[in-house]
C-alpha cells in the first residue's frame, strides 16, 4: 500500500506558488516602474531639444535679418524655412502673422518672422490713432496714453487715473513711463482679458475648436466661424530706428531740419548728381515734412530714392510704422491714411518688387495725405518678433517662446523674452496628426 504525500508537502506548494505570484508581482511593479521613468527620461530629453531648437531658431532669425540684402528690411518668408525646420532630432516652426488667404471664414495659420514696426507702438501713438483699432475702448486709449506720460492728466480725459489705482486691491501707482512689453495692458484701467486677447486663447491668431464653441469651453466666444484676436496683435513697444547709417558710425541726415541743408544738398550731389539741383529747387526753401515728403516732392524714382535711403531720416526714430508690412488696421491708424486708403496702399503693395522705402506711398496718397501720415511712416524695420514653438524627437516635449529681437547695434539682442508654453498646442490640428503619422513609422 502506497502512502501519500505528507500533508505539509501541500502547504509548502502554496507557499511557493505564493511566493512566486509575489515576486512575479514585485518584477512587473518594477517593470513598469523602469518603463514609466524611461518614458519621463525620454520626454525631459524631448524638452530640452525643444528648449536647444528654440535657441537656434533664435539664432537663425538673428543671421536672417543681419545678411538681408537691404539693411533694415524684413526678409522675403519666401527665402527663409518658416514650418517644420529640423534641427537635430528636434524640429521649430516661427509662428507668423495669420493667413487670410486659406480660410473665407477666418484666418489660419501662419508662419515667418513679424515685423514689430508694423505694429502700433503703444508710447508713440496717439489717442486718436489708438482709437481707431478695432476693439479699441475710449476707457482703455485714455488709460493707455496716462499710462505712459510723466504726469496725471490725460488731455481729454475726465482725470487723473492714479486714483483709479490706488482704490484697487492691492493698490499700485499710474506708472507714468514708458511701456516695457505689451503685457502691461492687463494692469491698466478698462482692460481685461477679453478686450486684450479676445478669443484667441493660445495667441497663435487662429481660430481653435475650443475657441469656437460659444460657452461650452473657455475661452467664451461667439462661435461665428471667425476669431478675434484682440488688440493684442495689432500693438507693439519695441519699434523703433537708430540714427545711424547701416555702418553704425555715420549720422543720418534729417530731411526737416533746415539746418540740414548743405548736408543733404552735398549727398545728392554726391550719389544723384545729375539731379541735384532739379531735387533742391523742387524742394525750395520750404523743409520736408517727413521723408515720404522729401522724396515726393523731389519726385525721386526707385533707384533715386535707393542710393540715399540709408543716409536720411525723419525727426522721429521711435515707433514708425512700416508701409510695407502693416495691415490695413494698423495703416487706417495714421493720420491723413483711413479706412479707404489703407485698403489701396495694401493692395498697391504686392506690385513694388522689391519692396522697399517709401516713396512708392506717392502714387497713392495725395500731397495733402503725406503731410498728414509722412511723418508716422518708414519702410525700415529693425526689430522682429520670433513667436517659435518647438519639439523634440518623437514629437514629444511641446515648448514655445515669443522673442523680440533688436538689430538697433552690430550684435544683434533678445531684448524681451516670454514663455508660452503654458497657453498649450498652438501648431494646430495638421502638425499634430504629421506628428502622430511619424510616430507610427518609427
Amino acid at each position: 500500500m502506497k502512502r501519500g504525500l505528507p500533508e505539509t508537502a501541500g502547504s509548502v506548494l502554496v507557499v511557493v506558488l505564493v511566493i512566486c505570484l509575489g515576486l512575479v508581482s514585485v518584477t512587473l511593479l518594477f517593470g513598469h516602474s523602469m518603463a514609466m521613468t524611461f518614458r519621463g527620461a525620454d520626454n525631459d530629453v524631448a524638452a530640452r531639444q525643444a528648449e536647444q531648437a528654440i535657441e537656434g531658431a533664435a539664432r537663425f532669425a538673428m543671421t536672417l535679418m543681419l545678411n538681408a540684402e537691404t539693411p533694415g528690411t524684413l526678409p522675403d518668408i519666401t527665402t527663409y524655412e518658416s514650418e517644420g525646420v529640423p534641427v537635430g532630432e528636434a524640429t521649430f516652426w516661427f509662428l507668423g502673422q495669420p493667413d487670410f488667404t486659406k480660410n473665407n471664414n477666418g484666418p489660419v495659420l501662419g508662419f515667418g518672422l513679424v515685423d514689430e514696426a508694423s505694429k502700433l507702438n503703444l508710447n508713440t501713438a496717439t489717442m486718436e490713432m489708438l482709437m481707431v483699432l478695432p476693439g479699441m475702448t475710449e476707457e482703455l486709449a485714455s488709460a493707455i496714453v496716462d499710462w505712459r506720460d510723466d504726469n496725471d492728466e490725460v488731455t481729454g480725459s475726465t482725470g487723473a487715473e492714479s486714483e483709479t489705482y490706488q482704490r484697487l486691491q492691492p493698490p499700485y501707482t499710474c506708472k507714468n513711463a514708458p511701456f516695457e512689453s505689451i503685457e502691461e495692458l492687463a494692469l491698466l484701467n478698462g482692460a481685461d482679458r477679453q478686450l486684450i486677447y479676445g478669443e484667441d486663447a493660445n495667441l497663435n491668431g487662429a481660430l481653435e475648436p475650443n475657441e469656437d464653441d460659444g460657452d461650452k469651453t473657455l475661452p467664451a466666444d461667439d462661435s461665428n466661424g471667425i476669431v478675434n484676436s484682440g488688440i493684442f496683435s495689432y500693438l507693439t513697444c519695441f519699434s523703433r530706428e537708430p540714427t545711424t547709417q547701416s555702418d553704425g558710425t555715420t549720422g543720418r541726415i534729417n530731411v526737416t531740419d533746415a539746418a540740414s541743408r548743405q548736408a543733404l544738398q552735398t549727398l545728392l550731389e554726391e550719389k544723384i548728381p545729375a539731379r541735384a539741383a532739379d531735387i533742391l529747387a523742387a524742394l525750395g526753401q520750404t523743409p520736408a515734412t517727413s521723408v515720404l515728403d522729401f522724396s515726393n516732392r523731389g519726385a525721386l524714382t526707385a533707384e533715386e530714392y535707393a542710393l540715399i535711403y540709408d543716409a536720411i531720416r525723419g525727426p522721429q526714430t521711435e515707433g514708425l510704422i512700416n508701409v510695407n508690412t502693416a495691415s490695413e488696421a494698423v495703416l487706417a491708424c495714421v493720420p491723413g491714411i483711413g479706412a479707404d486708403k489703407a485698403q489701396m496702399l495694401v493692395a498697391v503693395r504686392p506690385t513694388r518688387d522689391p519692396i522697399t522705402g517709401t516713396n512708392w506711398v506717392g502714387t497713392v496718397l495725395d500731397q495733402a495725405a503725406i503731410d498728414q501720415a509722412g511723418p508716422f511712416l518708414t519702410g525700415r524695420s529693425y526689430q522682429v518678433s520670433a513667436d517659435v514653438a518647438a519639439v523634440g524627437r518623437h514629437g514629444r516635449g511641446y515648448r514655445r517662446a515669443r522673442l523680440i529681437i533688436d538689430l538697433m547695434e552690430a550684435t544683434p539682442r533678445i531684448v524681451y523674452r516670454r514663455n508660452l508654453s503654458p497657453l498649450g498646442w498652438a501648431l494646430g490640428a495638421d502638425v499634430r496628426q504629421m506628428l502622430a503619422e511619424r510616430k507610427e513609422i518609427r
